[in-house]
């Protein structure tokens, strides 16, 4: 219901302002028409008549850029808000059970694991929320050092295989390597690792209930390192492919309704590329089809 308010309300402003536009051109046009042949007058009436113009236009975009901006937020805020809420609830019944009743000791060290599970989701969102404002901080992430990212990569894949309970058949690795070179990248640690982790954990993510996601390392460019992640998953509707790197911005699609996140993955991969003075882009053919996620990264001059 608010997301359908919300559209109306950029419809409502987009209709006032087209209208506002559509008025002043009219007056403006009929006072020019009458008063042609008054030069100095119709000088100053076009040029009032084009700032109006002009002002009409960027409050009409400025009005549905805040109604969109503020859509996001709301969105992150009960992502969040479900993301610490619904593990915080599930650790507290579990505690409540073992403190009334008195369980078999293979049901406690379920209940153990499950709490811990809980305890690391909570943990992520918080850590993501946290990454997400370093991520727009300039100053963060200036420590730089000679970094091997064919060890981060590999790390990140054992991640996310432990996080999500894969098998070794579901992420499949390949390296494409010139004989004798390194894969070294001068940049920030931590922030690479993330970085990869996130690409990965969406890959996952959004791969549906048969998770086959490739990754393929390719180090043969002299000058930069490309990270190719491709799921055989939901795919990215073309008119989302641009925005999916935005802050708080989630693919609205009833198939996905049951994949929970804040909606910074790709927003945090996007920044920390640009800190590395590299990109990252998506590639999907369309719903139903999967999506590759390219990150690429300059090679270290070292």
């Amino acid at each position: 219901m608010r997301i359908t308010s919300r559209r109306g309300t950029i419809v409502f402003f987009l209709c006032l302002g087209i209208g506002l536009v559509a008025l002043a051109v009219a007056l403006n046009v009929g006072w020019i028409i009458l008063n042609w042949r008054e030069g100095v007058l119709l000088v100053f009436g076009i040029i009032f008549f084009a700032l109006i113009i002009a002002g009409m236009v960027v409050n009409t975009i400025f009005l549905v850029r805040e109604v969109r901006r503020n859509e996001q937020h709301d969105s992150f805020i009960n992502a969040v808000t479900h993301e610490l809420k619904t593990p915080v609830a599930s650790i507290r019944l579990h505690l409540e059970t073992l403190q009334r009743r008195e369980l078999p000791e293979p049901q406690k060290q379920e209940f153990y694991r499950v709490m811990l599970s809980d305890a690391d989701r909570l943990t992520t969102t918080v850590e993501q929320v946290l990454r997400a404002g370093r991520a727009g901080d300039k100053r963060a992430g200036k420590e730089k050092s000679e970094v091997d990212f064919r060890q981060i990569v590999r790390d990140s894949i054992q991640s996310t295989r432990t996080r999500h309970h894969l098998g070794p058949d579901a992420i499949r690795y390949k390296e494409a390597v010139r004989n004798g070179a390194g894969l070294t990248i001068r940049g920030n640690a931590e922030d690479l690792r993330t970085a990869v982790f996130n690409v990965l954990d969406n890959a996952v993510k959004y791969s549906g209930k048969k998770i086959d996601v490739r990754v393929h390392l390719d180090g043969h460019d002299e000058e930069r390192i490309v990270l190719r992640v491709q799921d055989r998953g939901v795919g990215i509707p073309a008119d989302d492919m641009k925005r999916i790197f935005r802050r708080f911005y989630r693919v609205s699609h009833r198939s996905l309704a049951h994949v929970k996140g804040t909606g910074l993955g790709l927003f945090i991969v996007k920044a920390i590329a640009k800190k590395h003075g590299g990109r990252v882009f998506a590639e999907s053919e369309g719903e139903g089809k999967g999506t590759t996620v390219t990150l690429e990264l300059p090679r270290s001059e070292a």
